[in-house]
């Protein structure tokens, strides 16, 4: 069983739902980067998203969007990612996801990023832009490794897709709270419970909940329907906004708040 798996499964057993914030990898730096991975971990993350800045975030709302730039800007690339990952691993154990476009990972090599992977205790990946019918090539290789390959299903899914990526997926399915781009809602779709049902009629996978979840009463909202609830853009804006205002050290504790707040059960 994989550690992602295995986190679903002991939040089950204690009868509570999980938390996955998201973070763009490089923003504002790879120093804080890694900073911020072991203070999230250590306020109650139980499984992390750790975003590659890619140069066209089709998918990304602005906020992502931006932070990707800042990433850039800094040269930061998926090797130097990795790095940084391997010193956070020396610090926590908390599931790690990479969540990407195809790109990088193409031009990093998907055989030799799995079995890097591996080696730094990489859990996952996400491929925003991968589809279930191209995913073979690199399907291979996260079998090989045991890494979980997880899809994205929204609410305009049909029930053909929903079941060919519930084929394939492994660790949990990530629903889309409505269309569009990342960023953060005031409310969230009432489509999205409707999709979880439907996605439940071919799975028995958990379901994580994301796109639009940034305040505590629309993640207590998605563990309603949902094993967990994916927060980003609140706490990558979080992150924009204080690396204007504050020193590294006091941004880092500040994010941590703010995902101990989403924490609270």
């Amino acid at each position: 069983m994989s550690r992602i798996r295995a986190t679903f499964e002991q939040a089950a057993n204690e009868g509570r739902k999980l938390l996955i914030p998201y973070i763009t990898a490089g923003d504002p730096n790879l120093k804080l980067t890694q900073e911020i991975l072991i203070e999230i971990a250590c306020s109650g993350a139980d499984i992390i998203e750790l975003g590659v800045p890619f140069s066209d975030p089709m998918a990304d709302g602005p906020v992502i969007q931006r932070a990707a730039e800042r990433a850039l800007k800094e040269g930061v690339n998926l090797a130097q990612i990795l790095d940084m990952v391997a010193q956070v691993r020396k610090s926590t154990s908390v599931p790690i996801i990479l969540f990407s476009y195809y790109n990088p990972l193409l031009q990093y090599g998907l055989d030799r990023l799995c079995q890097k992977a591996a080696e730094l205790e990489i859990d996952g990946l996400l491929v925003t832009d991968l589809s279930p019918e191209e995913s073979g090539e690199l399907l291979g290789y996260t079998d090989k490794f045991d890494i979980d390959l997880i899809f994205l299903l929204a609410p305009t899914s049909s029930d053909a897709r929903i079941k060919r990526i519930t084929e394939v997926a492994s660790g949990f399915i990530y629903a889309l709270s409505r269309t569009g781009v990342t960023g953060m809602k005031q409310s969230i779709s009432e489509t999205a419970p409707r999709l979880i049902k439907r996605i439940r009629d071919f799975s028995t996978l958990p379901v994580a909940v994301g796109f639009g979840i940034s305040t505590v009463e629309q993640v207590k909202e998605v563990w309603q329907y949902a094993e967990a609830a994916v927060v980003g853009s609140r706490i990558v804006s979080e992150i924009e906004v204080l690396q204007k205002e504050v020193d590294a050290k006091e941004l880092v504790k500040r994010v941590g708040n703010l995902v101990r707040e989403f924490c609270y059960k």
